[in-house]
């Protein structure tokens, strides 16, 4: 499938995050551990929050390990919320509008997973977006579309509910069509001030996801790690799979759950599909 991460503290060099880790995401791009296939090679996406209203983003069709222009924005660039995304395509065409982050307004969107029988529900998920939303779709995947129907569903005032609402409906519409087991998703979105993240599959079998665990409880058991030194006690991150090996550094994000991070603190809600949406 893909990996991502978000990160949410202060400010910080997306080097940091995209290079400097022992199993960072460029390393997870060649030879990634817990994903559904070791390579990621079908084109990245960065997403940063700044002076602007909307963030930055930053996407390329090339694979993320050989991209010079990654690697010097990311030396230059330093923000307190990112969102970055490797992809492996499993059908859809490698192209700069199939990749992650998915932004739309103040709003980022990155997808780990896939939609089971896309291709013969896609008209019908497609005319469930609001007319008004649909202009602003540019690419082909399941991915993008999902988060446009997460959006016509109220995203921005209620992300839990709009993406229950948004598998409840493609759940719904998989089971017209004969499709068992729609939904393979880990989801981030973020407005750029809260990270919300969403583990769930139909059949119960998700794909990994993590989140960091307190800063200032590591430095106090590893006090001679210059990294932990460096980051704020607000730092908090959720990914597809750990960026080291620092026992206590990670935990996993259980089935059916969403996790809420904001302001330097974490919480875990039961996620279920809002039927009949």
């Amino acid at each position: 499938m893909c990996r991502w991460l978000a990160y949410s503290g202060s400010p910080v060099l997306i080097e940091d995050l995209l290079y400097k880790p022992k199993h960072s995401l460029i390393v997870q791009s060649l030879s990634s551990e817990l994903g559904a296939e070791p390579t990621n090679g079908d084109g990245f996406g960065v997403g940063w929050y700044g002076r602007p209203e909307t963030p930055g983003l930053f996407r390329s069709a090339e694979p993320a390990w050989n991209d010079r222009n990654l690697r010097d924005l990311a030396t230059h660039i330093e923000s307190p919320l990112v969102f970055s995304h490797i992809r492996a395509s499993i059908g859809s065409p490698v192209q700069q509008t199939n990749c992650h982050p998915f932004r739309h307004g103040r709003w980022l969107w990155m997808h780990n997973g896939y939609l089971d029988g896309f291709a013969s529900m896609k008209r019908d998920l497609m005319m469930a977006v609001d007319a008004d939303l649909f202009p602003s779709i540019e690419g082909s995947t399941d991915s993008e579309l999902f988060f446009f129907l997460a959006l016509t569903f109220g995203l921005t005032e209620d992300p839990p509910a709009a993406v229950a609402r948004a598998v409840g409906l493609i759940e719904e519409t998989a089971r017209r069509h004969g499709v068992g087991f729609p939904v393979q998703m880990t989801v981030a979105t973020t407005d750029g001030e809260t990270i919300w993240g969403f583990r769930y599959s139909s059949e119960g079998r998700s794909r990994s996801l993590f989140h960091s665990t307190d800063v200032s409880t590591l430095r106090h058991q590893y006090p001679d790690n210059p990294v932990l030194h460096g980051l704020s006690d607000e730092t908090r991150l959720v990914v597809s799979e750990p960026l080291g090996d620092l026992r206590g550094a990670w935990r996993e994000v259980p089935e059916s759950t969403c996790v809420i991070v904001h302001g330097g603190s974490e919480e875990l809600r039961a996620f279920q599909p809002e039927l009949g949406a």
